[in-house]
């Protein structure tokens, strides 16, 4: 087993909670790497590329050997199989594209009825099958400002592409096989932050965060 490049959970909830995170990765993207990065004390953060130009992330109850590591997410699935230390064996950073957001400098900007966002997802998901391609939905709805969040002198615009991701990651909590509007709870929300270059929407079971374009906010970076 390799010395550093281990990751521990203990608990089964947890192992789970990865276990489901990463298999929705895989949906999206069946050769998907994940980014582990320690958070705080028994605290490890998990990052993929969601497809959408937007990065989706868990934080779960865990130990990690090293600080930052990219590794296949089927080595990580294979290895929560089991209650024991996971063997991550050798790392595939070069296959990580981009920075992840701070860790700190959000600010809160907005908090949004969840059925709303799952409202918005539908109609592009209908727009998409209508005016897309083999290729996916076209550039020209995954870009569209679907919402425009303000707090005081801050205003964050929400794309298309950014409540793909969420959705597409099942993020917010339902009842039946897939997210449906009518079936999102009318109190369950979604928290807008923002800092200088990011965005990132925060709900009940993850967070997706996507590079602002050329905004400035009231935080630093």
């Amino acid at each position: 087993m390799s010395e550093h490049r281990v990751l521990t959970v203990s608990d089964p909830a947890e192992r789970e909670n990865l276990a489901t995170f990463l298999t929705r990765a895989q949906r999206l993207d069946p050769a998907v790497v994940v980014r582990l990065r320690r958070r705080g004390e028994g605290r490890v953060a998990a990052w993929v590329a969601t497809g959408f130009e937007a990065l989706a992330t868990r934080t779960v109850g865990a130990e990690l050997g090293v600080d930052d590591v990219t590794v296949g997410a089927d080595t990580v699935l294979a290895g929560l199989a089991s209650p024991g230390p996971t063997d991550l064996g050798f790392s595939v950073d070069s296959a990580w594209r981009g920075a992840l957001p701070p860790g700190s400098g959000f600010a809160h900007i907005d908090d949004l009825p969840a059925r709303t966002l799952v409202e918005l997802a539908e109609r592009g998901a209908d727009l998409a099958k209508e005016h897309g391609s083999n290729h996916g939905p076209p550039a020209s709805l995954l870009d569209q400002t679907v919402l425009t969040v303000s707090a005081a002198a801050e205003q964050v615009e929400v794309p298309m592409r950014v409540v793909f991701a969420l959705t597409a990651m099942d993020f917010i909590p339902h009842s039946g096989d897939r997210a449906d509007s009518g079936r999102i709870q009318p109190g369950e929300l979604v928290r807008v932050r923002a800092s200088r270059t990011w965005l990132r929407l925060d709900a009940r079971y993850g967070s997706v965060a996507r590079r602002r374009a050329g905004g400035l906010s009231l935080t630093p970076n």
